[in-house]
């Protein structure tokens, strides 16, 4: 068979182009010979380069359906004729067909090596017509039928000797490489088979193709070397078609190693083999699309224990340097980690690193609050595969970091970080303390809280088959007669108790007293005082919890009614409010209180904004206090900014239509048939019944800056017991949203312009700071600037301030690890681009 291969090429090979017949002999010969087993290294490169030849000519020539240049690449060896059809199509157009006289032939010649050319130089669309249309048909019925068998010779020492460097980025790269090379040239486009969504996955079918072929060979006692298909897997994974390719590869292995340990060894190692700029790519396509943590353990085995970058992927850059991945990821990781006794010190080393970021008060600070919350979920996960043995072994390092860790979670300014902190803390503290006292918080229990704690238990490995809803019916009526047995014996129970208990009423009926009827009772109402000293009196020095109480529910109602009273007492009543504290139970108190602060503080706004803006920064108050200053200052600055008519605010309401009872009388059924008439008539226009618009004299205008600008005096100088740019953090957060509200509040005032001047000086003092919740406040702040302050005083008085904080929005959205402050410099950058637009327009030509 080798002889009549051999005569057949010197045929094709004598003359400057091979005919017809010799063609047709060398096919005919291929065919018998058993395609790629039979040439000879010698052979192999004659051939190759004949098939070369015969890719050059046909893409200059016209298109020939069936010549026999097909028939020749249809018998040929599947590695040497997609090398010949990728170097044709890489040629550079207008390049004439390489002779191949002197190769081989029997005059003594020396032979072509044999090479692969990958297809690098851009097709021209000159060229593209139909013998270029012939090669491209021609190679997607040789990837569509012989890819497999591509691989699989490659997988063959000799094979990957000859052309695996060359063929193996054409193989990965074949669809980005055709569309970029034929650049619309190609009348019809590319054949559907080179889009990647269609290749990727046919590749991934090859591969496993091959694999069937090593695992055949390993049984034989044959060897053979997989290098090259890690290789073409690290490859297409790293050039992100990880979903393409292991969608069909992670399944079809899933299968096949469930209970073969040849396949196993070959999964192993087709994983171990991928290059390290490429294994990270692998790695995590194979953790993100394995149905759970057994099937993981069987596809990469011990890869984390034998290779240092996938060790550092799967211990480090997983949980500590990204956080996108779901929980189900997670679960799938961390229990591979657990499932071998090799790996389960890795899950240890894991568990210690990430409760060392948990605990960081510079990781809570700086990092976003989702990142925080992937971190928390790995630490419940990883507690929840802890052994009791393990668990003692590291008692006091968990102590130690939930110590430290919950007060650094404690200490921040969002509510988020502080529910996580409780639940991770409450997490170790009942796996480190099993039979004495655990911590417990109390915070909201909705559907994240719950999700959390569940983590902290293990998650089967395996997916465990759910009961039939017949069975589960059968099941359900079985326990029904043992059910209603128990409630029969039950009231038989019940029976003989209630007539032991008549017995003994029958007996002792005589000395039973008859109860008083109380059902007309009224409850004694303790009346309220009148007036708003007597108030101030009961509120400082009466012991008369009911009178107090009354007093508290009908202040606020008593000031408004009273304005000229008020007013002669304002400050000390507001003195009086603010350090109230409750004496008895009273449902609402703080609301009570809080709206008669905002009362008087409305009648009189002046001398108590005065007062309690002196108050903020002065000593001996508590930050709740402080924090109920802001409160009250950002209320009454909303109620003094809305209009009023007769001296109430204004609050327009939706029409509605008012169903009267049955019972009602019938002289009202005009009214009830015209209401009924309004409600289903739709009316364009309609003059005096309209609902008149609020308006009225902003009484907030002539009071702003005593609201405004005593808040920015002290912030910078520390107390004994208030420090605003130390660790009471979240009182500065909570000012600067207060002054971002009052100055959105001041729109239209005459102050409006020297408080956003005052306001971004010190929003450029603090936009630098590390907590997120102060920094959302301060692009707050630059939000009511730009909708308050009219914007030709804007340009006119801040041009340059302006400039600097366009650049530093910019690097907020780049640069901010806090999501809502990147949103929020968006859309300051917005606004900012909307008021330029809009002086454009105002502008004159």
């Amino acid at each position: 068979m080798a002889t009549a291969v051999e005569s057949a090429l010197r045929e094709a090979l004598a003359g400057p182009a091979p005919g017809a017949a010799a063609l047709c002999a060398l096919r005919d010969a291929l065919a018998a010979a058993g395609g790629e087993a039979a040439p000879g290294p010698r052979e192999r490169e004659r051939l190759g380069a004949l098939l070369r030849s015969l890719a050059a000519a046909a893409a200059a020539g016209p298109e020939e359906p069936a010549g026999p240049w097909r028939s020749c690449f249809a018998e040929a060896p599947p590695g040497l004729a997609l090398s010949a059809l990728l170097g044709a199509l890489g040629e550079p157009r207008g390049a004439a067909p390489r002779s191949v006289r002197g190769v081989g032939g029997g005059g003594g010649g020396r032979a072509v090596p044999c090479r692969a050319v990958p297809l690098q130089c851009p097709l021209s669309p000159r060229r593209a017509g139909a013998g270029l249309r012939a090669l491209l048909e021609e190679l997607e019925r040789l990837v569509r039928g012989r890819l497999a068998a591509v691989l699989g010779e490659l997988c063959q020492p000799r094979g990957a000797a000859e052309l695996g460097a060359g063929l193996l980025g054409a193989v990965v790269a074949l669809p980005e490489r055709l569309s970029s090379g034929l650049q619309g040239g190609l009348q019809g486009g590319l054949p559907a088979l080179f889009l990647p969504q269609n290749y990727f996955p046919l590749l991934a079918a090859a591969i496993v193709e091959a694999l069937h072929e090593v695992a055949a060979a390993l049984r034989g006692g044959s060897d053979c070397s997989i290098s090259f298909l890690s290789h073409v897997l690290g490859k297409v994974c790293v050039r992100g078609r990880q979903k393409e390719i292991l969608s069909v590869l992670v399944p079809r292995l899933a299968d096949l190693t469930k209970s073969d340990c040849i396949w196993q060894r070959i999964c192993w190692r087709l994983v171990e083999c991928v290059p390290d700029r490429c294994m990270e790519a692998v790695v995590l396509g194979f953790v993100q699309r394995a149905p759970g943590a057994d099937v993981l353990s069987r596809l990469l085995g011990n890869l984390v224990v034998k290779n240092k970058h996938a060790q550092f992927v799967v211990t480090q850059k997983f949980f500590l340097l990204q956080y996108g991945y779901t929980t189900a990821v997670l679960q799938n990781l961390l229990g591979y980690l657990s499932l071998d006794s090799l790996r389960r010190a890795l899950l240890i080393k894991v568990l210690q690193e990430l409760l060392e970021t948990w605990s960081s008060s510079s990781a809570v600070k700086h990092s976003p609050p989702e990142q925080q919350e992937y971190i928390s979920k790995a630490i419940l996960i990883c507690l929840s595969h802890l052994k009791d043995s393990e668990i003692e072994s590291c008692r006091q390092e968990l102590l130690t970091s939930m110590m430290e860790g919950v007060k650094c979670h404690l200490d921040s300014s969002l509510p988020q970080i502080r529910r996580l902190g409780m639940i991770v803390a409450e997490s170790i503290s009942s796996k480190i303390n099993t039979d004495g006292p655990v911590l417990k918080f109390q915070y909201e229990e909705d559907d994240e809280a719950r999700e959390l704690k569940s983590l902290l238990v293990q998650a089967p490995s395996f997916c465990v088959p759910s009961v039939p809803d017949d069975s589960r019916k059968e099941k359900a009526d079985a326990a029904l007669p043992s059910a209603s047995e128990s409630n029969g014996k039950s009231h038989t129970a019940a029976a003989h108790v209630v007539s032991d208990e008549e017995s003994d009423t029958e007996l002792d009926s005589d000395d039973d007293l008859t109860p008083y009827d109380m059902s007309e009772d009224k409850e004694l109402k303790t009346k309220a005082p009148v007036y708003i000293r007597d108030c101030i009196e009961v509120l400082t020095g009466s012991e008369d919890v009911d009178k107090w109480e009354a007093t508290v529910k009908a202040l606020e109602s008593l000031v408004r009614k009273n304005p000229a009273a008020t007013r002669e007492v304002s400050v000390e009543l507001a003195k009086i409010l603010l350090h109230l504290e409750e004496k008895t139970c009273i449902e609402g108190f703080a609301e009570l209180r809080q709206r008669a602060q905002v009362a008087v503080l409305t009648v009189d706004p002046i001398p108590v904004a005065q007062y309690l803006t002196s108050q903020f920064y002065s000593l001996n108050y508590s930050l709740r206090q402080r924090m109920d200053i802001l409160d009250v200052l950002v209320l009454a600055a909303r109620e003094l900014s809305c209009p009023k008519v007769h001296g109430k605010t204004k609050h327009v309401e939706k029409p509605c239509v008012q169903l009267l009872p049955a019972s009602d009388s019938s002289k009202d059924w005009r009214r009830i048939v015209d209401e009924r008439i309004k409600s289903k008539t739709r009316r364009f226009a309609k003059g005096p019944s309209q609902v008149q618009v609020a308006s009225g004299p902003n009484e907030f205008n002539s009071v702003a800056g005593h609201f405004f600008f005593p808040l920015l005096q002290n912030f910078d100088r520390p107390l004994s017991t208030f420090d605003l740019l130390g660790e009471d953090h979240f009182v500065l957060g909570r000012l600067v949203h207060t002054l971002a509200v009052l100055l959105y509040l001041a729109v239209n005032t005459t102050a409006v312009t020297a408080m956003g001047k005052a306001l971004m000086e010190f929003v450029w003092a603090l936009r630098f700071h590390t907590d997120s919740y102060v920094r959302q406040g301060l692009l707050s702040c630059i939000s009511s600037m730009l909708l308050s302050v009219p914007a030709e005083h804007l340009l006119n008085n801040m041009t340059e301030e302006l400039l600097e904080t366009q650049s530093w929005l910019g690097d907020v959205v780049e640069k901010d690890p806090d999501g809502d402050c990147r949103r929020l410099a968006l859309q300051n950058l917005l606004l900012m681009e909307n008021l330029k637009k809009k002086l454009n327009k105002t502008v004159p030509s």
